[in-house]
């Protein structure tokens, strides 16, 4: 059965964002796509096959649970790299499937070696380094034990990748901090040389850095929000198009939220409408209720300040938005009945409800948005 809404996933919208990546990264830079957080709302299950469509065959993912999703519905010759949470009892699934992993601490490393010699199969690694992120990294000082423990395992470790990520690339406030990140990056990256280890791949950049940045793409971009046609910040979006002849966005959203008008009412003039008294009709209304609320991803706060689309026309959200419905006020809208398509998210006729404008009118950013967008949530590919 289908829920109360419903989520659609454009391919041609993705296979254009993939090629406007693609051609604007140029070279020999890989494309991972990051569908950590339910593939930002949009589903693993579903955009993994949409984006091996479109050329994509490698993936990123937060943690192991994600990966083995990921590892369920992808093509035999596509490789999953887990970048944060695996554990102890994980690393067997993960070594024995020949998904790869970031190491930042070394018992997981040490772990990796006694794992990968009882199964017999090499662990796939990717060492992650702090270099002024200061969450997840090996510091500098402890290098000298990691590569000891590398050394003398080079026939269970596959030192797949040396990697590290920079601290807010979508802002130019953070433009020296960046910089100075990528040269201890580079720093690092010499010092493994000098220690006869060098890695497979080396990749820094995530969505903000690869277009900021177009040093820090190396062998492979780890790209999330872009390519589901969305910008990691304005700025990065002024910064691209500030370079660019014709100024026009080339990115396109794969996502469109909808449902559809449960029940309809008439209101009186003076009645409150919905919990508490946060509204109160000034006039007689007839309204449309709508069975989208915070638990669907609908914040609360954009109780009477949010926006819909019916009939072509976008239409004000009243009332608070309640746990499983929300309440739009229909009163200039003509010949509107039961089961009539509502827009939470993406086009109807002439208008537009964008995920941008959604989060500037609830205070969230739109990562924030999508990725609490119910898993159980139906999602639906068109083309």
């Amino acid at each position: 059965m289908k829920t109360t809404s419903v989520i659609e996933l454009s391919q041609n919208a993705l296979q254009s964002n993939i090629d406007f990546l693609k051609d604007y990264f140029s070279g020999e830079t890989r494309l991972s796509s990051v569908v950590k957080g339910n593939a930002y709302g949009h589903g693993i299950e579903e955009f993994v096959p949409m984006a091996e469509l479109c050329g994509v065959n490698h993936f990123s993912v937060f943690s192991a649970d994600e990966a083995e999703r990921v590892y369920k519905c992808k093509s035999r010759n596509t490789d999953i790299m887990i970048m944060g949470w695996v554990d102890d009892d994980e690393l067997e699934w993960a070594i024995r499937n020949k998904v790869a992993f970031y190491v930042f601490e070394l018992d997981r490393l040490i772990a990796s070696v006694n794992i990968a010699r009882k199964l017999n199969i090499p662990a796939k690694i990717h060492i992650e380094v702090e270099t002024g992120m200061n969450r997840t990294g090996f510091k500098q000082k402890t290098l000298h034990r990691v590569a000891d423990v590398m050394v003398n395992n080079k026939d269970v470790l596959i030192f797949q990748g040396l990697c590290t990520h920079f601290a807010g690339a979508e802002s130019i406030a953070n433009h020296v901090r960046v910089k100075r990140q990528f040269h201890r990056y580079k720093k690092i990256y010499n010092w493994f040389l000098k220690k006869d280890l060098r890695p497979k791949i080396r990749h820094v950049a995530s969505s903000a850095a690869a277009m900021t940045y177009p040093k820090t793409r190396l062998d492979l971009v780890r790209v999330g929000i872009l390519q589901y046609g969305f910008w990691p910040s304005m700025e990065t979006y002024i910064h691209y198009i500030s370079n660019r002849k014709e100024k026009y966005d080339p990115l396109e959203r794969v996502i469109s939220w909808k449902s559809k008008i449960m029940t309809l009412k008439n209101v009186n003039q003076g009645e409150f409408i919905s919990y508490g008294t946060t509204y109160l009709a000034s006039e007689n209304k007839t309204i449309a209720v709508i069975p989208v609320g915070y638990a669907h991803g609908f914040s609360r706060s954009l109780s009477n300040s949010g926006r819909v689309l019916i009939h072509g026309q976008r239409v004000s959200v009243i009332g608070m938005v309640n746990m499983n419905m929300l309440i739009a006020d229909i009163a200039n809208i003509h010949d509107v009945a039961v089961g009539d398509e509502v827009v939470l998210i993406g086009e109807q006729g002439e208008h537009t409800i964008s995920v941008s404008s959604f989060t500037q009118m609830s205070d969230q950013l739109n990562y924030e948005l999508l990725t609490r967008l119910p898993v159980n949530t139906t999602r639906i590919v068109t083309s």
